[in-house]
């Protein structure tokens, strides 16, 4: 059977939908995460029936509409605190739209011109903050000499790999060809994010290539322990192909010290990567831009646009110092895609993982172009006084414990934890999340269970931390109450 829906008809249901959608979500009469089972999910949204017969009219349309949003968790809510996942702006879903429905993958010039140049000038903005864009104009999509370069990809976990894959291409040009040398290796602490081991495990490494150094208490590198372990790595017959340096974490939100791991890299020649995916945005203030101190040494550096920069998943940027060392990353021929002499435009299908990519400049430029550069800088500036905000609250309500002063959004802590166990204390998450009252997570951090706040929501304030820690403290309660039996 033919579809009959109607474009202009279709467009307003979708548009009615999300507007109540959004209307919903700011209350806190809404629950912040609807969890049902996925039978029930399947159920209400009819799948095998719309599978095997597609939408009969406009009413299956709204229903289906209707019923997923039903089912989903609201980032949009002030009581969101969770993972580190955009709360987008209202119209931050319309590039998506735009793309679904003229498909123009923008890996190829020729295939998205728009798509493209937008790519190409938000890569050139990122480098103008780093420091690596040589233009005078942000509109120079040429070759400049002595130019930084970048791609925009789907996700941290790729743009880590894309980037291992440069320093690997550095050090060993031949591994392209023979295979990887077996003698390489990568240091980075041992709070290094999981996609770094699993970068090197992809490449053909294993993750026994990765040599952690010790951190401190705060899961900071330790410097002075850098020397101590190259040394030792080098008596052992491996060569560093590459040091790591988070920016921030991402279980606590601080960061490494960035300028004096770069000092350490050129003393010794190795390849400096910054995995900023959460904290490069901290260039955009200068009231945290010290904490990126040293990061125009780097040779490369990943920046998650879908976590600070309120852009939809994914997207994501790798920035390299020299550019040609980014044109090194992959070698390969496709006389279908790959051709000898210049084309109009850019294409960048030969430096990235993926072949066919979504205008993923596109969704980053329209960020900034609902409100201006300048209403993201708040929004950053706000986010990161958030947490301190939420530190400070915690700090003097009976109960709560936190370890650090938070240098980002992020911050972790517990809720008597001389008495409320590891167990007790995840316990207290899924409780807060069935509930549909919070949405936090948690992580372990100094061998302990810690609860997790990420604030990434401008409608989130202290109202909002007072109901937190009630609930919290009423949770917890429970707990030792519980506890108390069992022992009577």
């Amino acid at each position: 059977m033919r579809n009959t829906l109607n474009f202009s008809k279709a467009k307003e249901i979708v548009a009615n939908a999300l507007k109540k959608y959004i209307s919903e979500s700011i209350s806190t009469e809404t629950s912040v995460l609807n969890q049902n089972k996925p039978e029930l999910i399947a159920k209400s949204l009819k799948v095998k029936h719309l599978f095997e017969k597609g939408f009969k009219d406009e009413n299956d349309l709204k229903n289906f509409v209707c019923n997923y949003l039903k089912n989903t968790n609201h980032l949009k809510s002030s009581r969101y605190m969770g993972h580190q996942v955009a709360v987008p702006h209202d119209l931050a879903g319309i590039p998506d739209w735009i793309h679904g429905t003229i498909n123009n993958p923008s890996s190829l010039y020729e295939m998205g011109p728009a798509g493209s140049t937008l790519e190409s000038f938000m890569i050139n903005w990122m480098l103008s903050k780093v420091g690596w864009f040589k233009g005078n104009d942000l509109y120079e999509f040429g070759r400049l000499a002595k130019n930084g370069s970048g791609i925009l990809t789907h996700g941290g976990s790729i743009a880590n790999l894309t980037a291992l894959s440069s320093a690997r291409a550095a050090i060993a040009p031949e591994a392209w060809d023979k295979g990887n040398p077996n003698d390489l290796v990568v240091m980075g602490p041992s709070s290094s994010h999981y996609s770094i081991s699993r970068a090197l495990s992809i490449m053909g490494m294993g993750k026994k290539a990765f040599v952690p150094v010790p951190v401190d208490e705060n899961e900071k590198i330790i410097i002075s322990e850098l020397e101590k372990v190259f040394t030792r790595t080098k008596n052992q017959g491996n060569r560093v192909m590459a040091l790591i340096a988070n920016a921030c974490a991402t279980s606590t939100g601080l960061f490494d010290p960035i300028d004096e791991m770069a000092n350490f890299c050129r003393k010794h020649k190795i390849w400096f990567h910054v995995d900023g995916a959460h904290g490069s945005v901290a260039l955009l203030s200068k009231k945290h831009d010290h904490k990126l101190n040293g990061l125009k040494k780097a040779d490369s550096l990943i920046w998650d646009a879908h976590k600070m920069l309120r852009v939809p998943s994914l997207c994501t940027a790798v920035l390299f110092k020299d550019q040609k060392k980014m044109w090194k990353s992959f070698q390969q021929k496709g006389s279908y895609v790959f051709h000898e002499k210049d084309v109009v435009g850019m294409d960048s299908m030969p430096f990235t993982i993926e072949c066919t990519k979504s205008a993923l400049g596109t969704k980053l430029f329209w960020t900034f172009a609902i409100e201006g550069q300048q209403a993201l800088i708040n929004f950053v500036e706000n986010s990161f006084k958030q947490a301190k905000d939420l530190y400070s609250f915690l700090k003097n309500y009976d109960g709560f414990h936190c370890p650090y002063v938070p240098e980002s959004n992020i911050l972790c802590f517990q809720y008597k934890p001389e008495i409320i166990n590891n167990q007790e204390q995840l316990a207290i998450r899924y409780d807060l999340i069935n509930s549909g009252e919070f949405y936090i997570t948690s992580c372990i951090f100094r061998g302990k269970r810690y609860l997790r706040t990420v604030l990434m929501n401008p409608l989130t304030d202290e109202r909002d931390f007072k109901a937190l820690a009630r609930a919290i403290e009423k949770k917890g309660e429970l707990i030792l109450k519980k506890k108390t039996k069992i022992l009577q």
